[in-house]
């Protein structure tokens, strides 16, 4: 009779650990998460993408694109395909090191990077507010395993 008890017992210490653990752990939820990098050859630059949930209800992803060119080797650009325009740049320092994120003004954002001057891109701070959140939630950084700034052949 000791061995079943000392199960319930386990079981019962199991289930409370389990229900302590915050929501987002239990589900293996994340709220925002960067994809490995692509190369388009068509426009000879590298891609990411960004997937977030705006709102911590929500069930369904949104999407950005983090754009790196290799003749621009220092910055990520943000790509928003909803509206078609560069939002901001992540900066990164000549060691690969993270700088912080320059966050356009509305008026700055452009469908084309070449449309947009460099002087529009503020100093680098921290990361904005994930897009369409109402808690604040902050956006991760990217991860600093930038790709090579050769190009691929073909």
């Amino acid at each position: 009779m000791l061995p079943i008890f000392r199960r319930i017992v386990l079981a019962v210490a199991a289930g409370v650990a389990l229900s302590a653990l915050p929501g987002d752990a239990q589900a293996g939820y994340h709220r925002q998460y960067y994809t490995s990098w692509s190369y388009y050859s068509t426009t000879r630059y590298y891609y990411r993408t960004y997937y977030y949930y705006p709102t911590t209800y929500a069930t369904t992803y949104s999407y950005h694109y983090v754009i790196y060119y290799p003749s621009q080797p220092r910055y990520a650009y943000y790509y928003n395909p909803v509206s078609h325009q560069y939002w901001g740049r992540f900066e990164f320092g000549e060691d690969g090191k993270p700088k912080g994120y320059s966050l356009l003004a509305e008026k700055d954002r452009k469908e084309k990077l070449a449309d947009i001057p460099e002087s529009a891109f503020p100093k680098p701070a921290a990361m904005p507010a994930i897009p369409g959140a109402s808690d604040g939630e902050k956006m991760e950084a990217p991860p600093a395993d930038l790709p090579p700034t050769d190009l691929p052949k073909g």
